[in-house]
């Protein structure tokens, strides 16, 4: 009985959290992302007129059928800057989120047949999608034990992208945790960060809860060289060699750092 408890405990938190999260989205999004969805006839025209983007994936995703993905146009330039460097090296990606199974196609056609790929939800129903184009696995995003044991069934992993609840806490449980496990110049990316200015997903502006505060602690922690303060974070910072910053797009470099130096030459 314990573990049957158990499992009922967690599958009714899940379906309470989806719910709770539905009327927090409706009632606390200052604005909606309904105003911002794309009315024109071409997805592909659209996003290379915009961003000058002619890559595999813009065909990819444009061209994409099957399994629904809901990207915004201005991620797919993003995506092909951090990812095309790992195509053609059977790299290990994780997405957080598998939604509509979509996402894990879009990376199949993109990375190849080499690529391992696992997506994680805490949706059973995503359960249809595994060994599709990836393996699926069920469990929460703030469950370290959980993340642990994906990456090690992995057997490491490369890429992250968290594309899951979008909520601050959880965001920042997932980086905590699987950060340090990301194999070096391995890419953490975050998306959907507009919801760090929603106080339904625990954001808001100038708020300290909200994803870019957490950042910008990072970001000192990055240069702590130079100041007298402890690091708030250093099994990321630590390992951390950039952060890049886009429209609702987070990207973190991990790479073994050392200690700055430099010198005069002529």
């Amino acid at each position: 009985m314990p573990d049957q408890r158990t499992s009922f405990l967690q599958w009714l938190r899940r379906i309470l959290r989806r719910v709770l999260d539905g009327w927090r989205n409706t009632r606390y999004a200052p604005r909606g992302i309904d105003e911002f969805e794309f009315g024109g006839p071409s997805v592909h025209e659209d996003i290379h007129r915009k961003y000058g983007y002619d890559g595999d994936l813009l065909k990819i995703y444009s061209q994409h059928s099957g399994h629904l993905v809901h990207k915004w146009h201005h991620y797919i330039p993003i995506y092909d800057r951090y990812f095309t460097p790992f195509r053609g090296r059977a790299p290990r990606l994780l997405e957080i989120g598998v939604s509509k199974g979509g996402s894990l196609a879009i990376w199949r056609k993109f990375l190849g047949p080499d690529a391992t790929i696992y997506g994680i939800d805490i949706d059973e129903d995503c359960l249809q999608f595994d060994g599709i184009d990836g393996q699926v696995r069920i469990g929460s995003q703030d469950d370290p034990a959980f993340l642990r044991s994906v990456i090690k069934e992995m057997g490491g992993v490369d890429i992250i992208i968290d594309d899951g609840s979008h909520r601050m806490d959880d965001v920042k449980a997932s980086l905590e945790t699987l950060f340090p496990l990301l194999n070096n110049d391995g890419i953490y990316l975050i998306e959907d960060l507009h919801t760090a200015y929603w106080t339904g997903f625990g954001g808001g502006l100038r708020t300290a809860s909200n994803f870019f505060t957490y950042i910008r602690g990072l970001v000192d922690d990055m240069h702590h060289w130079y100041h007298e303060e402890d690091m708030q974070h250093p099994e990321i910072a630590g390992s951390c060699a950039a952060i890049h910053i886009y429209d609702s797009i987070v990207v973190l470099e991990k790479s073994k750092q050392h200690p700055p130096v430099h010198s005069t030459v002529s």
